[in-house]
């Protein structure tokens, strides 16, 4: 058993540039046991479940495919209302810190983006059938102002809201993944899952011991990580626990496509012993140990998202496994600093409930 790649304290030096462009401000390039170029795959002498994601389990991604229509058939009948996170998830029977991936992977659309459709088609309908007043029939889409829905409007229909109800043709439906469209009913019986294993993904599963974490958060745009784990890695190397065998990782607790970008939290981490205390803006956790799902994202950061939600939307339904209620880690296996972006390796962990 074993951890995945920790970044190690090996060079970490006294260079205090603060990159914002990259999840930590610098990190060791600690992959030294990759063979082949297959980063990703478990340092020696640990054990692993290895899955491709060529195998299907159907009872589970039936499973999950009936949880996801759930909350669909819910969205279709509240799209009046306020449609929080966690009230979906838990129409779903997931955990709210993966469901938004779950759904997003498996729908082609993030929960936002759905929402924002259907009640534009919606208002499409309305148009066509009704002779509500423009202004009423943008608020009950969302938006506060005419000109923010004329200027959505258009974006969708190729046409203002005016110009369209006047239009003598029949009701245009947008592209949708799913195939899922807005009901005058509310009813949805289906939807076509994005396509499984379209590309595949080279996926292990990994026991990891439990650790005690200090870790210093970061609230705000992950793009702005930098600064934290500057000051992070200066209180670190003030009390002597930059060395060699340091253990540096990051606890990811939110998406910033479901998240407000200023809400977003980070905790950059270090794994240290009992006798290090919490001070300041420095706190101590435990990570718990268990089984973790690990996928190798190669390439710049801002495509992160996207593997998270192949991860969670592609590869979990299929795997016979329950994501965990805990937020995700991530391990930087080399230096952004000295790094090109298209060459960044980043290993994604998502925790796993037992078996």
């Amino acid at each position: 058993m074993g951890a995945p790649f920790f970044a190690s304290g090996e060079g970490w030096g006294t260079d205090t540039t603060t990159d914002r462009t990259s999840r930590p401000l610098s990190t060791a390039n600690v992959c030294q046991n990759r063979k082949n170029n297959q980063a990703g795959a478990l340092c020696a002498g640990y054990d692993s479940d290895e899955d491709d994601g060529s195998t299907m389990k159907p009872s589970t991604a039936q499973t999950y495919k009936e949880r996801i229509l759930k909350a669909l058939v819910h969205i279709q009948g509240h799209l009046d209302e306020a449609l929080h996170l966690e009230e979906l998830a838990g129409v779903a029977c997931f955990s709210p810190y993966h469901f938004h991936r779950v759904f997003g992977g498996m729908v082609g659309e993030s929960v936002k983006e759905h929402v924002r459709r259907l009640r534009l088609e919606r208002a499409a309908h309305r148009l066509k059938f009704t002779d509500q007043p423009v202004t009423r029939i943008a608020f009950d889409a969302g938006y506060e102002t005419h000109e923010a829905f004329t200027r959505a409007f258009r974006a969708m229909f190729d046409a203002s809201p005016s110009e369209f109800r006047k239009l003598h043709r029949a009701l245009p439906l947008p592209d949708s993944p799913s195939g899922v469209h807005f009901e005058p009913e509310g009813s949805v019986t289906e939807f076509t899952p994005r396509e499984q294993g379209e590309t595949q993904m080279k996926v292990h599963i990994e026991t990891v011991e439990s650790m005690r974490v200090a870790f210093m958060r970061h609230v705000g745009p992950y793009d702005e990580v930098g600064e934290t784990w500057q000051k992070f890695m200066a209180w670190a190397g003030g009390r002597g626990l930059l060395v060699p065998t340091m253990k540096s990782l990051a606890l990811v607790h939110d998406d910033p496509e479901v998240t407000p970008p200023d809400k977003v939290r980070y905790d950059a981490c270090l794994v240290v012993a009992e006798n290090v205390q919490p001070e300041g803006e420095i706190g101590c956790q435990e990570v718990l140990g268990g089984d973790y799902a690990v996928m190798t994202h190669r390439g710049p950061y801002t495509g992160l998202g996207e593997t998270y939600r192949r991860l969670c939307g592609q590869w979990l339904p299929t795997s016979g496994r329950e994501p965990r209620s805990a937020p995700a880690m991530e391990f930087y296996c080399n230096n952004p600093m000295n790094t090109p972006p298209d060459e960044l390796i980043t290993n994604i962990c998502l925790p796993l409930e037992d078996r």
